[in-house]
C-alpha cells in the first residue's frame, strides 16, 4: 500500500441523555467526514457516561440503536467508522466494544477491551471496570483500502504485546478510544501513546471524550495523533472539538528503512 488518507477524532462530551449523545456523535462524524476525513474515530464510552452504574442501562446488544446509527453514519458519509465503544450486552454479560464499519455501512470489524480498567492509585482513581464488564479475548484489525488498521481500547494501550502482534500483521495506523482519568492522564497518556507509535514505528492515535467537568468520571480529554517519529501531527485540548492528521504510509515507510528495528521488512 502507498498513499495519503486523512484521519478524524471526534472529541465530543458523552451525558445522561443516550439519545443526544446519538445526535451530537451523528453531528461530529457529519462535521469529520464534510472536513475532508476518510477515517472517523469517536470517543470511548460515547453513548453512555463512564461509570459503572450506566453501563448495564445503556447497554445494547449488537443489533441495537447506536450500532445501527454507527452503520447508517457510515454509509451516509462514505467513512470508514471506527465507533469508539459502547457497552455491548450478549446475554448475561456486558462487554466495552467498539464496533467498525465500512464506507458501505458493513461492519468490518469489532473489538471488546481485553485489559479491564481495574485500577486503585491511593491519593487518586479507584475504578473497577470488572464489577459490571467482561474482558474481550482477541486482538482486532480492519482491512481498508488504505492498509490494515489496528483497534483497541484504552487500557489496552498498557501491554505493548498486544500492539507488536498487530503490527508484525502489517498494521500501519492504530486507534484507541480511551477515557484516561485525571489521576492517570497528566502523567501517562502522552508517553504511552507516543511510546507504543515509537515502539512500533507505526501512526498512533486516541480520541478522549471531551472533559466534563460536572461529571463524576472526569475525562482527561487531549486526543492526540502521533506519527512513527514520535511527533504529535494532531492535538486537542479539553472541549470537544475535531483532531485532523494526513496518514503517510510512505513515511511509516521511510521511518522503517532508516531506523530497521526488524519492521522495514513487513509489508503494510
Amino acid at each position: 500500500m502507498s498513499g495519503t488518507y486523512r484521519l478524524a477524532l471526534c472529541q465530543m462530551y458523552t451525558i445522561d441523555d443516550k439519545a443526544k449523545n446519538q445526535q451530537t456523535a451523528a453531528d461530529f462524524v457529519r462535521r469529520a467526514a464534510a472536513g475532508g476525513a476518510q477515517v472517523v474515530s469517536l470517543p470511548e464510552m460515547w453513548n453512555s457516561p463512564y461509570d459503572n452504574s450506566f453501563f448495564g442501562p445503556y447497554a445494547e446488544p449488537a443489533d441495537g440503536p447506536s450500532v445501527q446509527l454507527l452503520s447508517d453514519l457510515a454509509k451516509e458519509t462514505g467513512v470508514y467508522l471506527i465507533g469508539g465503544s459502547i457497552p455491548e450486552r450478549e446475554g448475561e454479560k456486558l462487554y466495552n466494544t467498539s464496533f467498525i464499519f465500512g464506507p458501505d455501512g458493513s461492519l468490518i470489524g469489532k473489538h471488546r477491551k481485553i485489559y479491564l480498567f481495574d485500577i486503585s492509585v491511593t491519593g487518586g482513581i479507584r475504578f473497577m471496570e470488572s464489577d459490571t464488564l467482561s474482558p474481550g479475548e482477541s486482538e482486532t484489525i480492519i482491512e481498508t483500502r488504505f492498509g490494515k488498521i489496528g483497534v483497541a481500547i484504552c487500557f489496552d494501550v498498557r501491554f505493548p504485546p498486544l500492539f507488536r502482534s498487530m503490527i508484525e500483521q502489517g498494521v500501519h495506523l492504530v486507534v484507541l478510544p480511551a477515557s484516561f482519568s485525571l489521576t492517570t492522564g497528566p502523567y501517562h497518556w502522552d508517553i504511552l501513546m507516543r511510546s507504543r507509535a515509537l515502539d512500533n514505528q507505526i501512526y498512533f492515535a486516541a480520541c478522549s471524550p471531551a472533559r466534563d467537568v460536572t461529571a463524576k468520571y472526569k475525562a482527561y480529554g487531549h486526543s492526540i495523533i502521533v506519527d512513527p517519529w514520535g511527533e504529535l501531527v494532531g492535538a486537542s485540548a479539553l472541549a470537544e472539538s475535531i483532531v485532523y492528521a494526513d496518514i503517510d504510509l510512505e513515511y511509516v515507510k521511510r521511518v522503517r528503512r532508516e531506523i530497521p528495528i526488524g519492521f522495514d521488512g513487513i509489508n503494510i
